[in-house]
């Protein structure tokens, strides 16, 4: 037995187990031959089943066909007369034919020139696609996909190798890649950058795609690349997130799929509904000529979801006597979720011949989300004593807030695009001009707060607040609290509405982009087709801009008894009761009716709307050329270069406030160009035909992000500080070599180690800084000599690095007898080690940067029968900076910071599906088995959560139809 096979064998026994043995049976292969452009069959091909020693030819339909075969793997020839042979290793299950397709480049004139497109499964498409590319990649395909009950696309590409996800809302949204967070990565879709649709990133760049917005549905394929190639943008430091549209099958003239699916999130026991079709239709002159084709796909994905959450905020003045982890308040959030996500898409293709194509597409994906969330807040006084009756527990007077948020948004992803693609023989080339754009929409946002500043008149202090025994450290993660005077928190009397406010925002990213592609063959060191120069020019033109309205008004004092609808709400697995919900329509139908009871604070909302704008202008002209050729046998080599110039403008506005009130605004317009050379070296030497090593050079991008950047300056004199943007900041560079070692299994499988290492230059980070205003000039006039100003900030640091270890595995155990053959394993681990100063002598990982990632699935294909259990594991990151925690007794800072920390997560999910044919199937999928927490802490420390939220469990069920 070979040591691969040994070693195979061991680990599927090690992490499968299944009681049944069924006898195989035998079954067949049969496939077809045909030209990839003008779909023409390939009559004549000699097709061998090498180890049975069957043979077949294909007749004038291209068709072949071999009974009668046992299960198990062989090496499937095709052939003819006097020309190269084509090997494929396949696997023939029991009672099922195996199906093979082989579309052909150019009229068989060589079958030396076959290439396999089409492999026998998506899986094994995919896999050959990642085994051919010259760069390092990985793909997923969208039959694996769909495998998980995973609801976006982020979601989904978290099962490959390098990805970690911030979530939100109990959804993955933000795509981190080897350590380096989504603001530094790109995505696109069809070769094209998408935009932004929300400012909001979770390091403040303004440049991260928020994925919840893409239907998992929607997409045909997901690719992670690891290692750019020169005809790719360079602005990916840490990779690049391709995003493939679905496309027409080449051995299909029409086909439908559709998916009718509901579902239950047992939070609310609220209800889901998921709807998919796509269609396709090949068509022409004549039933031999079709040169045209369309497809389209639309997604619809509606749920109810319900978010159980508590936040509390610390005193931290430890260094003035006060106990640790006194509270200054505790939130108790309660949330209503409505999501409606509709994605669609359709391509229209013309192509009279195998050497010319013209398409144009359109995507468009988003959502609607209407939130309702409902608190009860007690604000602390901040001085407690130690509980007599608790060792653990603290006393402490508190008054009592409730509030409700009523809020609707819209985001939306749309990318529109026409291009070509032309085979002159002696040289080839393609284009396209496209147009991307993001944005975010706010229609309306309403905040109420109601106060009961009083809910204990009796007590001796005389401040009239509740008096509060809490103990946040038996339980850190759900804190208990008894009320030992006052009043009922959640009794509604005694609440006052005390603040109103509304609002509505909108943001929009919008990029054209156009370019140019020529590939010249070549022949200098072999006749192969892989060896060819290429060169070409793109142009990016960026545009952005955002804006909001505030009203804030002093409401009339409305009592919070005749605002709330229902009963008590307790929730948090009945640990908490916030009372009664409060009732949104009723303010709103106030403010309608009788809008001269709200008075509104003009100045300080077109402060604030002032504040909020955004305009900027970046434009990025690229031009590149690489070459790829094969010096040596097994040793493939692609190298070039790639030159991006930038021209930016960014705009901002220097905003100047004196105890609260506008001062004076001014804007600031500045203008960055520059240009930078990004080279690239790609080996690829093929040890066997299925053991390849890869070692790579290459040099990648980040540009600041426009938070960051922004030439805006806000001077606040009453809380002392000035927070700015950094026009100054200069983009972070990454130098990086990559190395692995890939084997290929059968059916899709992957043995794969590989190691990277990323030198960064000028990685930005927050910065925060004190100073002695001594003689206060210009904006700064506002603050008297002497005062202590707090300078908030970005600035770069020389150097960080990120550097790792990918591992993975995925394999089919189809060695095992009967049943137990369709088990296998898709696992796959990433360790990052990164280094980045974040406080004078404290260093720690890049933020948002996860030491450890990991996926494990057990997969089970046996007879129709489809079922994979996966699992999700990502180690604790820094996710936000902060100041020391506390002043010493002395007056000196503390060493200890209030960075805050997202904690470790594992997640379970289960999919399941059976298809009765190649038409009818159905499926069922478990979402969040294990009910994970999204919880944050201040400092690292586990015993100091500030937030802490869940969802529960997840349940779909639907028919998939294939016609």
């Amino acid at each position: 037995m070979s040591l691969a096979r040994a070693c195979r064998m061991a680990l599927g026994l090690a992490v499968v187990a299944l009681p049944t043995v069924v006898l195989a049976a035998p079954s067949g292969v049969n496939g077809h031959v045909e030209t990839a452009k003008t779909h023409a069959p390939v009559a004549g091909a000699q097709v061998e089943l090498r180890e049975a020693q069957r043979s077949a030819t294909t007749d004038r339909n291209g068709n072949f066909s071999l009974d009668n075969v046992v299960p198990g793997v062989y090496t499937l020839v095709i052939s003819m007369p006097g020309q190269a042979e084509l090997e494929r290793q396949i696997t023939v299950r029991e009672s099922a034919p195996a199906v093979e397709n082989f579309i052909v480049g150019n009229d068989v004139k060589s079958l030396g020139q076959v290439r396999v497109i089409a492999a026998a499964t998506p899986d094994e498409e995919a896999r050959a696609q990642q085994q051919l590319a010259p760069n390092m990649v990985f793909v997923q395909p969208q039959s694996a996909i769909e495998r998980l009950p995973d609801v976006n696309a982020g979601e989904a590409v978290r099962r490959l190798p390098g990805v970690s996800l911030e979530t939100d809302t109990g959804e993955g949204r933000f795509v981190n890649i080897r350590g380096l967070d989504a603001d530094l990565n790109s995505t696109t879709f069809d070769g094209v950058r998408m935009m932004p649709t929300n400012t909001a990133s979770p390091t403040g760049g303004g440049r991260a795609v928020a994925f919840d917005s893409i239907p998992a549905g929607l997409v045909g394929s997901l690719t992670i690349t690891n290692t750019n190639l020169p005809d790719q943008d360079a602005e990916a430091l840490g990779g690049t997130i391709e995003i493939t549209s679905k496309q027409m099958p080449k051995d299909k003239d029409q086909f439908i799929d559709l998916q009718l699916g509901a579902g239950l999130e047992n939070l609310r026991d609220t209800p889901i509904h998921n709807y998919e079709m796509t269609g396709g239709l090949r068509f022409g002159p004549s039933a031999n000529y079709k040169p045209f084709s369309v497809i389209g796909t639309v997604n619809y994905y509606q749920d109810h979801r319900g978010i159980d959450d508590v936040e509390a905020g610390y005193v931290d003045q430890q260094g003035a006597g006060v106990p640790d982890k006194a509270f200054a308040a505790l939130d108790q959030r309660f949330y209503n979720y409505q999501r409606t996500r509709l994605g669609y898409g359709v391509e229209f293709d013309f192509q009279p011949d195998e050497d010319n194509k013209w398409y144009a597409r359109y995507f468009d994906a988003g959502y609607t989300e209407r939130k309702s969330r409902d608190n009860l807040i007690f604000n602390f006084a901040g001085a407690p004593a130690v509980d007599p009756n608790n060792p653990n527990g603290l006393i402490d007077d508190a008054s009592y807030q409730r509030g409700n948020q009523h809020e609707k948004e819209t985001i939306d992803s749309r990318v529109a695009m026409l291009g070509g693609q032309n085979d002159f023989h002696s040289w080839r080339t393609d284009y396209h001009l496209a147009m991307s754009i993001g944005s975010y929409n706010m229609p309306y946002n309403y905040n109420a707060t109601f106060v009961n500043g009083s809910p204990n008149p009796n007590n001796a202090d005389g401040s009239g607040q509740a008096l509060i025994a809490y103990d946040n450290i038996t339980r850190p993660n759900v804190p208990s609290y008894s009320i030992l005077q006052g009043q009922n928190p959640a009794n509604p009397s005694g609440y006052t509405l005390s603040d109103y406010s509304a609002g509505t925002q909108h943001d929009h990213d919008q990029e054209y982009n156009l370019g140019d592609n020529v590939t010249v063959p070549t022949h200098w060191f072999s006749t192969s087709t892989d060896e060819f120069i290429k060169f070409g020019v793109n142009a990016r033109l960026r545009s952005r801009h955002g804006a909001q309205a505030s009203y804030d008004y002093n409401p009339p004092a409305v009592l919070l008894s005749d605002a709330v609808q229902g009963g008590p709400i307790t929730y948090y697995n009945g640990h908490y009761n916030i009372g009664p919900l409060i009732n949104p329509q009723t303010l709103i139908n106030l403010l309608n009716s009788n809008p001269g009871a709200f008075a509104e604070n003009t100045a300080n909302d077109f402060l604030a709307d002032l504040q909020s704008q955004a305009r900027d202008r970046e434009n990025i002209f690229a031009g590149y050329a690489e070459y790829q050729f094969q010096p040596v046998e097994k040793l493939s080599i692609l190298g070039g270069v790639r030159y991006e110039a930038t021209r930016a403008r960014y705009e901002g506005l220097n905003v100047v406030t004196n105890n609260g009130n506008l001062v004076s605004y001014s804007p600031n317009i500045i203008q960055r160009n520059y240009g930078n050379v990004f080279p690239s070296l790609q080996l690829k030497y093929s040890f066997q035909p299925d053991l390849i090593g890869r070692v790579v050079y290459s040099k990648t991008i980040a540009r600041p992000g426009f938070q960051q950047v922004t030439p805006a300056t806000q001077v606040d004199d009453v809380n002392d500080t000035v927070s700015q943007g950094n026009p100054a900041l200069k983009p972070t560079y990454s130098d990086n070599i990559d190395a692995s070692f890939e084997y290929y299994l059968p059916e899709g499988g992957l043995a794969y180690a590989g190691f990277f290492d990323k030198e960064l230059t000028n990685y930005i980070v927050p910065l925060a800084s004190v100073q002695t205003i001594t003689n206060p000039a210009g904006i700064l006039d506002v603050f008297a000599p002497g005062t202590l100003v707090t300078f908030n900030g970005y600035e770069n640091i020389s150097s960080a690095f990120a550097r790792g270890l990918q591992l993975a595995y995925t394999d089919r155990f189809r060695w095992l007898p009967g049943a137990l053959s369709g088990l296998g394993v898709n696992t796959n681990f990433t360790y990052v080690d990164s280094r980045i100063q974040i406080h004078p002598g404290v260093y720690s990982p890049l933020p948002s940067t996860s030491r450890d990632t990991a996926n494990f699935s057990l997969t089970y294909e046996y007879r129709g029968l489809r079922m994979d259990l996966g699992a999700y594991y990502e180690s604790k990151n820094i996710f936000a900076l902060g100041g020391p925690l506390y002043t010493n007794a002395d007056g000196t800072p503390s060493s200890v910071y209030a960075d805050q920390y997202s904690s470790a997560r594992t997640s379970l999910d289960f999919g399941a599906s059976y298809a009765f044919n190649d038409t009818f199937s159905v499926y069922f999928g478990a979402k969040n088995l294990t009910n994970t927490k999204l919880r944050f802490t201040e400092t690292s420390s586990d015993n100091r959560p500030i937030q802490r939220e869940f969802y529960d469990q997840t349940f779909t069920a639907g028919v998939r139809i294939h016609l």
